[in-house]
């Protein structure tokens, strides 16, 4: 029996007694919230009774009130993690899940209104107390709470919560927790209660939700809270502090909900790498009694788009973006200490990055309180993969992205939101621009990008990107200077090859960045990485800092993200392993990456205005599927050619014949199968030796690929994309092309996942 699941059984067929027993250490004990904290709180986080309901019949048996379950966990860490003490990882699946504790409300909390918070729950829950319901809440992410102060009785009080988790419906986000055993870019699963669960007191009316809109032009700030309660005569006090000393205060009177604004008496601004965070008090009263206090904090900080630019207080500060998954290997999605998401941060900033991209996971809010502190920019996600976008998931979606936001809407270290990433603008359009439009209603004070990747669909889009894997730090500048309207190359395919739509609206004059790059392996043994790995870290310091300097040197790019801040699991591409050990030398890796960009070098109008859109007239010499009956037959085989292979005259008659694309199953059209390892194909076409003024290469590959023309070499590249690019070439396809009779030879090696590879040779004369 596999020893993960012996140690479960082991522990069901123990049962617990109904109080479960004071630990001598409780896991994550800080306050969750000290954007939002009240002294009066309690945790419970620690050991509790835990069952796994196979049969789904919890509730016929009995188990919402009074009934041992069979095991223990230590939350909030799921059942999959180490840190649980069930470490069952991916050996089974949890859909239907209990837990049940028991407590005794503190002294201090009696005669006041009492609320039980959930960080978060994976996915729906049902909150019993006392055999009663508390209420229920669907959501993998956000925060939630329950008044219970009516449920509770004198003595021990009965916690239980149900939990069903099924990520396989498609009805539900699972960002990148996998279906099956970890592969490729999922990993383990996160399944139930897996941030901080705690109490608290309020009064009979409190301060139930706050929103901050710092001013610093006007050395200000605006405050918008909503009360809760009935309570006659309500005024709320809003006072800004520095060093303890009053900075600023404002007060208002009436119910539910009450503005105000703070004048400040001092002007300090949070800036990325060098932030001041005012502390923040509301007091809320009923005459001249006291209701409700809360502390919390903000910083004065203006996000602004300017042409191709995103302003920070003013300033073009050029965003090195590191990807950050939130993955440990003993928390899983939750950090096992505070101490850890502080170290993620300042190990990103060792490499020289100012921000991250939160990817695929909404991070808790002590992280966001670690980035505001540090000086930390981030851009906020929601992990939409697996969510299959059917209409009867939209509600769920929708409802939890606008809780997300009103929760972390207030952290200046957040800069940007993207509700999904790597979305098929066919089947995704229609929820992204309703989560686009909820988002800018909830939070308008912040760029929004509708979808990360490639396909955008706003038909009116404030902030745009993509991604791209290419191993080669050449070809990589070149590409998205042309794009960009740098260089006199390409800047735009015919649209039947899906012109990827970002770099026409960048053309636009929008600001853009490419979200993903690098990818870089190191120590891949066991794993995969984008592209083939280094053989020598001298090798690995090349191209990291080809890829880094084609971004830096790019005068119209706002940022860029580079992928990834540690190993996960099979993924090892990270600067750091899965542990966080280094793998390389971060001071050369931050003197690399922090050097300054050419992007707040550049005052020109060049970086504000638009480039004028040209489309060129394309001649196709060769023909992709989506040329029709200009994609004629190659000739190709699967093993090892013989020498010369892709030279003129070699003889390829044995070659069978088939038509591109080449690969396996997939979501492309493929029209020849191909499942080995490589793919040799060649075939001849015609050229009338016309003036050429541009040449470009269209191209989906999966992965290694390189193409010869006439047995010179125009084009090579490791990874893989997931749409057609163009590649300028227009002097190496002058070079290559002769009048008459030419041949194309292209060899594409694939090394793990889906494999795939169709082109294009465009001229334009």
């Amino acid at each position: 029996m596999n020893q993960k699941l012996a140690k479960f059984v082991m522990m069901s067929a123990v049962l617990m007694s109904g109080t479960v027993a004071v630990v001598a250490e409780v896991p994550r004990p800080e306050h969750p919230r000290p954007d939002l904290f009240r002294e009066n709180w309690l945790t419970l986080n620690g050991e509790w009774q835990f069952e796994i309901d196979k049969s789904a019949d919890g509730e016929s048996r009995g188990l919402t009130h009074g009934k041992d379950l069979n095991a223990k966990i230590m939350v909030p860490f799921c059942p999959e993690s180490k840190l649980s003490g069930l470490g069952l990882g991916n050996t089974m699946k949890l859909k239907d899940v209990w837990y049940r504790r028991m407590f005794a409300l503190p002294p201090a909390m009696k005669g006041q209104r009492v609320r039980i918070n959930f960080g978060g729950v994976d996915y729906k829950s049902w909150v019993y107390i006392n055999g009663q319901l508390a209420g229920t809440h669907v959501g993998e992410s956000s925060a939630f709470a329950f008044e219970i102060t009516k449920l509770l009785k004198d003595g021990e009080n009965e916690i239980v919560v149900k939990v069903l988790d099924d990520m396989w419906s498609g009805l539900q986000p699972c960002g990148k927790q996998s279906t099956g055993n970890s592969q490729g870019c999922t990993y383990t699963r996160t399944t139930g209660i897996w941030q901080p669960v705690w109490l608290e007191a309020v009064g009979s009316s409190f301060v139930e939700n706050i929103s901050v809109v710092p001013d610093p032009d006007n050395s200000r700030v605006f405050i918008t809270a909503k009360l809760n309660g009935s309570d006659k005569e309500l005024s709320l006090k809003a006072e800004a502090f520095i060093d303890g000393a009053s900075a600023g205060a404002d007060a208002a009177t009436g119910p539910w909900q009450n503005s105000l604004v703070l004048n400040l008496k001092t002007k300090k601004l949070w800036e990325p790498g060098a932030p001041f965070l005012y502390d923040l008090k509301l007091t809320l009263s009923s005459g001249k009694s006291k209701l409700d206090e809360v502390t919390s904090y903000f910083g004065l900080r203006s996000v602004a788009i300017d042409g191709r630019r995103i302003l920070i207080n003013g300033k073009p500060v050029f965003q090195r973006l590191i990807l950050d998954q939130g993955f440990y290997p003993d928390g899983l999605w939750t950090a096992p200490s505070d101490e850890a998401l502080k170290k993620d941060i300042e190990l990103s900033m060792a490499c020289g990055y100012n921000g991250a991209r939160l990817h695929q996971k909404v991070f808790e809010p002590r992280f966001l309180y670690w980035a505001d502190k540090l000086g930390y920019m981030v851009w906020g996600e929601s992990p939409n993969w697996g969510f299959n976008f059917k209409p009867e998931g939209y509600s769920g979606y929708i409802n939890e992205w606008t809780e997300i936001l009103l929760r972390d809407r207030n952290h200046p270290s957040i800069v940007g939101w993207c509700a999904f990433n790597e979305t098929d603008g066919k089947v995704a359009a229609e929820l992204q621009q309703m989560m686009w439009n909820v988002t800018k209603a909830v939070d308008p004070t912040r760029p929004a990008l509708e979808t990360s990747g490639w396909v955008h669909t706003m038909p009116h889009p404030e902030v745009l990107d993509a991604h791209d894997y290419d191993g080669n730090g050449v070809s990589l500048r070149e590409r998205w200077m042309g794009n960009l309207g740098v260089t006199s190359v390409p800047r735009s395919l015919p649209a039947r090859y899906g012109t990827v739509k970002a770099l026409r609206a960048a053309d636009r004059g929008l600001p853009f960045m490419v979200s993903e790059i690098g990818g870089i392996g190191w120590a891949t043994e066991g794993g995969w990485s984008y592209g083939s790995g280094p053989k020598t870290v001298e090798e690995f310091y090349l191209r990291y800092q080809g890829t880094i300097d084609a971004m830096l040197d790019n005068p119209h790019l706002f940022g860029f993200c580079y992928t990834q801040l540690t190993d996960i699991e099979q993924e090892k591409n990270g600067l750091y392993y899965y542990d966080r050990k280094p793998k390389f030398d971060v001071k050369k890796l931050h003197a690399i990456t922090s050097r300054k960009a050419a992007y707040e070098e550049n005052e020109q109008d060049s970086s504000r205005q638009a480039v004028k859109q040209v489309e060129p007239a394309w001649k196709v010499l060769v023909g992709a599927l989506q040329d029709g009956d200009l994609s004629t037959p190659y000739r190709y085989v699967f093993e090892n050619p013989a020498d010369g292979w892709m030279k003129e005259g070699f003889d390829d008659e044995s070659w069978k014949t088939g038509l591109a694309p080449f690969g396996g199953d997939g979501n492309w059209t493929v029209k020849t199968k191909w499942t080995t390892g490589d793919v040799f194909f060649r075939k001849t076409f015609e050229y009338d030796g016309g003036d050429i003024k541009q040449g470009a290469l269209v191209i989906l590959y999966d992965e290694n690929t390189e193409v010869y023309v006439n047995g010179q070499k125009i084009f090579g590249v490791e990874g893989f994309i997931t749409n057609y690019q163009l590649y300028p070439l227009t002097e190496r396809l002058k070079k290559a092309l002769k009048k008459g009779t030419n041949t194309i030879a292209v060899h594409t090696r694939q090394t793990t996942g889906g494999q795939y590879i169709d082109l294009a040779v465009l001229v334009e004369q």
